[in-house]
């Protein structure tokens, strides 16, 4: 669609920085498998300060270099990488020919549950789109991130939206205020495919049913945000992949408890796991919840939201 849109050259050596969000998963109801083994959702995302950063410079070919403040040891550095295969995207719908090469600094843990991927590659949307001068709109972007994955139209977007259909199709959710997070993060991720397959077999099961008709969202949810009242959307959130996680991670429960316990007003897996979000009445019940889940050794994390979604910081 772009493709005749613009006369690219390598005269100028530009490099674009983009930050994109992390998210949590406020309220997560899965639907039954469809024939084509995926499954229709209904979610509410919030958009955390918790971030990716992409670098973007052209190149002859397209290659990736990952850092972060997280271990970065299973990211993928080949077409295997959403980042890449976004900056791939963006070249073939501007016509580009030549390559990119993108730096990414990752502060979301890897395999979390809270779209890390789908934020790099989100950052990397945009920054290839203003590297190229690729003038794409945040629809077209928005339809090139639904290529990639339900979670990265989102993190275009940012805020709190809700989800529907794969989790892709997003209408923005009114919120009031602040929402603070302490995030439990670890070093071993879980795989999402194995999460939704689980919750399958799961559901086999004689005394476990999915939801009865399209999946959707508890009004009390909405209702919370919009009030901007933490204590109501504690006792409303809800994730359908947390027993899987649970299962497969026993440890989390103890962890879940353990958060409530120190003060947190309900502790949920985010995502497919194996992060764990507890939700705080206020900033300052963040930072202290964040100080004992240290004291008693976990890797804890102070965030808030909704934050916006990839955003240019600086074009060198």
């Amino acid at each position: 669609m772009g493709a005749d849109r613009v006369s690219l050259s390598r005269e100028t050596e530009r490099r674009v920085h983009v930050r994109a969000p992390g998210k949590v998963n406020v309220f997560f109801e899965v639907g039954d498998v469809q024939p084509d083994g995926y499954h229709d959702v209904a979610s509410v995302y919030q958009a955390v300060s918790m971030y990716e950063d992409v670098w973007a410079i052209t190149s002859d070919e397209f290659t990736i270099a990952v850092t972060g403040d997280v271990d970065v040891s299973g990211v993928p550095l080949d077409d295997r990488n959403l980042a890449v295969r976004a900056a791939r995207l963006v070249a073939r719908e501007v016509g580009w020919e030549g390559g990119v090469h993108l730096d990414v600094h990752k502060g979301v843990p890897v395999a979390g549950g809270m779209g890390g991927g789908s934020a790099d590659a989100a950052a990397a949307l945009v920054a290839v789109n203003e590297l190229l001068d690729g003038r794409l709109s945040l629809a077209e972007l928005h339809a090139l991130g639904a290529q990639l994955g339900a979670d990265v139209p989102f993190a275009l977007r940012g805020g709190t939206a809700v989800g529907t259909g794969r989790g892709d199709e997003l209408a923005p959710a009114l919120v009031r205020g602040r929402f603070d997070w302490v995030f439990v993060t670890h070093v071993e991720g879980l795989s999402t495919p194995e999460a939704y397959a689980g919750l399958d077999a799961l559901r086999a099961e004689a005394d476990i049913a999915p939801p009865r008709g399209a999946p959707a969202v508890d009004p009390a949810v909405l209702h919370a945000l919009r009030a901007a009242d933490p204590a109501a959307l504690a006792a409303a959130t809800r994730n359908d992949l947390q027993e899987v996680a649970v299962r497969r991670r026993p440890e989390l429960a103890a962890l879940l408890e353990e958060g409530v316990s120190l003060g947190a007003l309900a502790g949920v897996v985010s995502g497919s796991g194996p992060t764990v979000a507890f939700l705080a009445s206020d900033e300052r019940s963040a930072a202290d919840l964040a100080r004992s889940l240290e004291d008693g050794g976990h890797a804890a994390i102070a965030a808030h939201g909704p934050v916006a979604g990839a955003r240019i910081l600086t074009i060198d």
